[in-house]
């Protein structure tokens, strides 16, 4: 029984492999047609729980960002139009969902002063559905499980006493040791992706830095970064500063758009 678990994770987790464009190993056990529908549903369920903001002058302006951005996505990712809703919260966020979504929360106007740095945001948010980050996500969690399965039938027919705790240390160990990396992982590529695609769209990417900058005015006392599935506000800065010689010149080869920021 554990040799076939073994080799069939060894199956799945070759057969998955790919690269990001960034050159990034990948793991991918979902199809894009599965994703797609997974992010619409979500999307569509969002919509019926959280207040959908009615003000003409904020939703232009969030579909003025939106549509720079968007047109400069490859068809690979999504082939089609984007539906872009803002939801009327004080939530500092946004996101992005297979099948061509966007939701952005009225909170995190306050914090993105103008189009450069929303631009940075929905671009940050854009750039893990380029990347397939979802894909990556549920493909991680699903190979962890099996190994934490195959783990656990070794150690049940080789009768190893305290099992339940070593499972326990064992899952914790994947929690830090896996998922969380990948998740950090996903948030430095998304925002270098994010960043070169914003400077495409015709957003200054030095807005980027300093949206990170004000983020970090609002998030005093976040856990350390070992124990969180994003990067630390400083570690952003100093990648997205660093980035900044690939990402400027493309930028003055754009088009900036006049996406007027309206009073949040």
């Amino acid at each position: 029984m554990k040799i076939k678990l073994a080799i069939c994770l060894a199956i799945i987790t070759l057969t998955g492999c790919t690269k990001s464009s960034t050159g990034r190993s990948q793991l991918m056990m979902m199809s894009a047609d599965e994703l797609n529908k997974m992010g619409s549903a979500s999307f569509e369920e969002m919509k019926t729980k959280e207040k959908i903001s009615q003000s003409p002058k904020i939703n232009r302006y969030v579909q003025c960002v939106a549509n720079a951005i968007t047109v400069n996505v490859p068809k690979s990712a999504h082939d089609g139009a984007w539906e872009v809703v803002v939801f009327d919260s004080e939530q500092v966020n946004a996101f992005a969902l297979p099948g061509g979504k966007i939701g952005v929360y009225t909170g995190i106007l306050k914090v993105a002063e103008n189009q450069d740095q929303l631009g940075a945001i929905i671009g940050h948010e854009v750039g893990h559905v380029i990347e397939q980050h979802s894909n990556e996500r549920l493909s991680s969690s699903q190979v962890s499980q099996m190994g934490l399965s195959i783990v656990s039938v070794v150690l049940e027919s080789q009768n190893v006493e305290s099992r339940n705790m070593m499972m326990a240390g064992l899952g914790l160990g994947v929690q830090y040791g896996v998922l969380m990396p990948y998740g950090r992982s996903h948030e430095s590529e998304a925002d270098i992706v994010g960043q070169d695609l914003m400077a495409k769209s015709g957003f200054d990417p030095k807005g980027s830095i300093k949206l990170w900058q004000n983020m970090a005015k609002i998030s005093a006392g976040s856990p350390p970064e070992f124990m969180s599935t994003h990067p630390s506000n400083e570690t952003r800065i100093k990648q997205l500063t660093e980035h900044l010689p690939k990402s400027l010149p493309i930028f003055k080869k754009s088009t900036s758009p006049n996406c007027v920021k309206p009073t949040i």
